[in-house]
């Protein structure tokens, strides 16, 4: 079915939306984008509400690249996308839980993020005040005489964010995961609401702090947007050149850590020692391990100077040397090869239908990285490959992994080579005449990262929405795990390494 031909009464939104803007649809045009959602014509970015209406992110294959579109609720319910598209029914739950608002004919109406702790009902709306410790939660049934069930978590071994992983199993055979999430759910959309644009940059980067440049850039490209903010040449580089270090130090820690689980230490010591310099020199040069509340709206809050310029181009070419034999370690190591090869596979359609973003993605085949395809700067100036493969298991989200620190090593070299002089951020002022919207979306290190705002004339934050790579890469786990061992769980869950609390909110 055609969208523009069931679509009725499309009419810009006030006020607009940049760089994307925002329609408003009516019922028929809603069910018509879910319908194209469902064939594969788009792909769903995010699904969002507030107190009177639902908003929706697609992916087009033309251009312009993404479309927001904006359903009024006056009954306070809205028609189910999750209905025909699966992808969409953890955010449907996730917007009744904050906004009470009901999507009609949902497969699935069991509260997400809302465990029944909160002391209220719907908090981001009309609060309903409820005096419970909890709220049971029903898992979906399993039958079948030689089935048993393996609860695991909330609470895990070691320093880990909780989450509960419930197995159905045939003896050690994973027949079904069913995950429950939510349990460091910090209230952001409630953070950000009133908040002023620095407050609100800095909750920002605190949603997921292994991907805090990703989160400040977001939401930084964000605003800049909704005020036509021209960021100064140099700070877009020195973005760059965060956000390249950001993802080098998660990567060397994901490969050491998914070896680990596959008992094989000496691939993790060697892997956190690469990390642990990446670290330390981002402390150097910017002044922060993880280089938190580094970049601000208008460019970056401090300036890189040569003699760190030259220590981060030292390192660069160290971990160059070190990156072959950890390659050829990786990949000479049969007993290692023989946990991660065919373990965890995930299809290219499963990962097309969930428009799974990252490592996880293009290792069954869908090959999206936000810095081409939105193409924002500098990116377009510099060259990269990103990693590719179609295998979908552990062992092939390892080697997508590699493939992304050699495309980021290549990318440093160019951002200190070719940096431009001058200010690190623009001197803009808040007009006084009307509210503003911003979109952005952003590579991090586990994949595209999604930020819509709302700000008032004042300069305080109406409504900022934030959308971690995990939403779509958490229920693929699960179908990652079927039929593999329960032992397995572990390697299979650190090759996603999926964020809880970016996906909690």
């Amino acid at each position: 079915m055609n969208f523009a031909s069931k679509q009725t009464a499309v009419q810009p939104a006030r006020p607009a939306c940049l760089p994307w803007p925002r329609e408003i649809v009516d019922q028929n045009g809603w069910l018509a984008l879910a319908e194209s959602l469902a064939k594969g014509e788009r792909e769903l970015l995010s699904l969002w509400g507030e107190s009177s209406c639902v908003h929706m992110a697609v992916l087009e294959p033309r251009e312009p690249p993404l479309r927001i579109v904006t359903l009024e609720c006056p009954e306070g319910a809205f028609p189910s996308v999750g209905r025909v598209h699966p992808p969409a029914s953890r955010l449907e739950r996730a917007i009744h839980d904050l906004f009470g608002l009901k999507p009609e004919d949902a497969s699935d109406r069991r509260a997400w993020l809302d465990h029944g702790r909160w002391g209220v009902r719907h908090p981001c709306a009309a609060p309903q005040e409820i005096n419970t410790d909890r709220d049971r939660y029903e898992f979906l049934p399993t039958e079948g005489e030689p089935l048993h069930q393996i609860p695991v978590g909330p609470v895990h071994a070691g320093i880990i964010e909780p989450g509960h992983f419930r197995f159905s199993a045939n003896g050690e055979t994973v027949v079904r995961l069913e995950e429950r999430l939510g349990f460091v759910h910090k209230g952001i959309d409630q953070l950000m609401n009133g908040a002023s644009i620095e407050r609100a940059a800095q909750v920002a980067a605190r949603v997921s702090g292994d991907s805090t440049v990703a989160y400040s850039l977001a939401f930084a490209q964000a605003v800049e947007a909704a005020f036509d903010v021209s960021v100064p040449p140099r700070a877009l580089y020195l973005r760059a050149l965060m956000a390249e270090l950001e993802r080098l130090a998660n990567h060397f820690g994901d490969i050491g850590a998914i070896c680990n689980d596959a008992a094989f230490s000496l691939m993790q010591a060697h892997c956190n020692l690469v990390r642990e310099r990446i670290l330390r020199e981002s402390a150097s040069a910017f002044g922060h391990r993880l280089m938190m509340d580094r970049i601000a709206p208008g460019g970056t809050v401090v300036d890189l100077k040569q003699e760190s310029a030259t220590a981060l181009y030292a390192m660069i070419e160290w971990i160059e040397l070190m990156t072959p034999r950890l390659i050829a370690l990786f990949g000479d190591t049969t007993s290692l090869q023989d946990r991660t090869v065919g373990t965890g596979f995930v299809s290219e359609a499963l990962a097309k239908q969930y428009a799974c973003g990252g490592y996880v993605g293009r290792a069954s085949g869908r090959a999206f990285d936000a810095r081409k395809a939105i193409g924002y700067a500098p990116y377009p100036q510099l060259a990269f490959a990103i990693g590719a493969s179609q295998e979908g298991d552990v062992d092939a989200r390892v080697w997508v992994r590699f493939d992304e620190v050699k495309a980021s090593l290549q990318l440093v070299k160019q951002i200190l080579g070719e940096a431009p002089t001058g200010p690190i951020i623009a001197a803009w002022a808040l007009p006084d005449d009307w509210t503003r919207e911003g979109a952005a979306l952003v590579e991090g290190f586990r994949g595209d990262i999604f930020c819509w705002l709302r700000i008032r004339a004042d300069g305080v934050v109406q409504r900022c929405h934030l959308r971690d790579p995990s939403w779509f890469q958490w229920p693929l786990l699960e179908a990652a795990i079927k039929n593999n061992i329960v032992a397995d769980f572990p390697l299979c869950n650190k090759s996603f390494n999926c964020s809880y609390s970016g996906h909690d909110l």
